[in-house]
């Protein structure tokens, strides 16, 4: 799929999956699944929107979903079966390429770490997989519907000329695959469902901060700009385009 960049929207339409949509956005407290959120809150053709982070803040429509433990995964999406029924839109907003207990891009393989390999695959593939695994039977078996996680190109294996920051490209990678092989089997039950990997681009939030020297002004993205290109992207897509990883804007990035 290729296609020219997409302006932001205040409000997107999500015209092709049609009205009175519930919405989950996991990882609602961060930079990007919090733009995603409010993004949300503003579309004409959604209902409800509700925020699943690790910590639950003060809202109605907020619930507690910690990627690192199953259990309240189980627990979010039976919630949300009970509250809503269906789900139209699952976006799974969360990632991590460093922390303060060790975590960074390494430059070389002789910094590879055995605990950041662990905790990289634990958030960055395993917790989505898992959130798939609880939330994609709340997906409709007819009509327009997607599960889409938050991938990033350089877990592409094809695109990778540079080397370098192991875990995250391979714990991407790892997202994607299991992305492709949860569609192949989303598809025999929701003929009209995706499921997606989307690459948001670089996005001035705390996990890009430390490499944004080098990124030109104009892509170096607000939350609420990626958020935007990202609503579209998943407006445009078809049942055809699932399993694949789409940038923001709209073109398929190899595996």
């Amino acid at each position: 799929m290729s296609a020219p960049p997409m302006p932001a929207v205040k409000g997107p339409q999500l015209q092709s999956f049609g009205s009175g949509l519930n919405v989950a956005v996991i990882g609602a407290t961060g930079g990007i699944g919090g733009a995603l959120a409010e993004a949300l809150d503003r579309s004409p053709a959604v209902a409800r929107v509700f925020r699943l982070s690790r910590s639950k803040a003060a809202s109605d429509s907020s619930l507690r979903l910690d990627l690192e433990d199953e259990a309240t995964i189980a627990a979010a999406a039976a919630h949300l079966q009970a509250a809503a029924g269906t789900l139209h839109l699952v976006l799974v907003a969360t990632g991590i390429l460093h922390d303060d207990n060790g975590l960074q891009p390494e430059k070389s393989w002789r910094a590879l770490s055995g605990p950041a390999l662990d905790t990289a695959f634990r958030l960055n593939s395993i917790g989505p997989a898992l959130v798939a695994k609880h939330f994609l039977p709340l997906l409709p078996r007819q009509g327009k519907a997607a599960f889409a996680a938050l991938s990033a190109r350089v877990g592409s294996i094809e695109d990778n000329q540079l080397g370098g920051w192991h875990a995250y490209r391979a714990s991407k990678a790892a997202l994607n695959m299991l992305i492709k092989t949860l569609s192949i089997e989303l598809t025999r039950r929701s003929p009209s469902a995706l499921c997606v990997a989307l690459h948001p681009g670089t996005v001035d939030t705390p996990l890009s901060k430390p490499f944004q020297g080098g990124v030109p002004d104009d892509k170096l993205f607000s939350p609420a700009q990626s958020a935007s290109y990202l609503l579209g992207v998943l407006d445009r897509l078809a049942p055809r385009d699932s399993g694949g990883l789409y940038a923001w804007d709209g073109r398929r990035i190899p595996f």
